[in-house]
């Protein structure tokens, strides 16, 4: 007898674990997802699309909603699984699923709990992440622990890349995990909260670049949040400046100084930083080379 499945997804890594679902036969009766907002640069894979493909009946208002509730109540799911939807669910829907409400969470948890947890990491210089199966319960990110998987970070990684490996390892424990859960022979491991560390989200104004830090600190910001995300950020003759693609060298100066013009060099709070690719906001992205050939860079700072 399959087990009957509500789910709420969205981005790449929902439509991913949606399709693994799907190849397993997964009884899926209703999907949760969102309205993309208008004010978001949209790069990411449709799960409204990936419903209308095989016929899955979809909602995009929030899974709270009392209407949506007294739906899911008359489903009946054994199961309810969460992918990258971005409302927290309330215990009282959880509760609502017979054998458990499940999320995929992109990090090895009980590290980097919370938002954003990708670029959390490549931020922060880790050198590896994961993606995580656990239990829902009131508190984000803090139940059981069902499958989990490392997935290795280097250093030349920007935030998508990371993210690309986290999505093909969600994949990977959905696979191992679901007909675990279905047979009931799943794992439960309690989480050890005390091990991890909490992460907020995070807004453009965030990407702003403290040229006081070092430059390997810099060059993670700017990694962590490069395209597709909004971009770490400086000023220049009281202009928004985009650092797209950056590298980070031994030497030393002012913070925030330009050293040379071509390679284009920066002083932070230690070592230099090499600026690859930047924009000045409102123009198009170019490379360092054609950006200093069209100003007078040699006394020039960054602020």
């Amino acid at each position: 007898m399959s087990s009957k499945l509500v789910v709420c997804a969205y981005h790449n890594v929902g439509y991913a674990c949606i399709e693994e679902l799907v190849r397993q036969g997964a009884d899926i009766r209703l999907i949760f997802t969102h309205e993309d907002s208008p004010t978001e640069k949209i790069w990411f894979k449709s799960v409204r699309e990936l419903a209308d493909r095989h016929g899955i009946t979809y909602i995009t208002t929030c899974i709270n909603e009392p209407e949506n509730q007294a739906l899911i109540a008359k489903i009946a799911p054994d199961f309810l699984l969460s992918f990258y939807y971005r409302d927290m669910i309330k215990p009282e829907v959880l509760e609502l699923a017979s054998k458990g409400s499940l999320n995929l969470h992109g990090s090895y948890l009980p590290k980097y709990r919370g938002r954003v947890p990708v670029n959390w990491t490549v931020i922060n210089g880790e050198s590896e992440t994961g993606a995580t199966l656990h239990y829902m319960v009131a508190k984000p990110d803090a139940g059981d622990i069902v499958d989990q998987e490392l997935v290795e970070i280097t250093f030349t990684d920007t935030a998508l890349d990371v993210f690309n490996k986290v999505t093909d390892a969600a994949v990977r424990v959905i696979r191992r995990t679901w007909p675990q859960l279905v047979a009931g022979t799943a794992q439960r491991i309690p989480m050890n909260l005390k091990a991890g560390n909490y992460c907020g989200g995070r807004k453009p104004e965030d990407g702003r670049i403290d040229w006081h830090k070092s430059a390997v600190q810099i060059y993670n910001l700017i990694r962590g949040v490069t395209h597709p995300y909004p971009g770490a950020f400086t000023t220049l003759d009281r202009k928004k400046v985009i650092i797209w693609q950056a590298w980070p060298m031994d030497g030393s100066g002012e913070p925030g100084q330009i050293v040379s013009v071509n390679p284009l060099l920066v002083s932070t709070g230690e070592g230099l930083l090499e600026i690859r690719s930047l924009q000045i906001e409102g123009e198009d992205e170019t490379s360092s080379d054609a950006f200093a050939a069209e100003r007078m860079l040699a006394t020039a700072s960054f602020e």
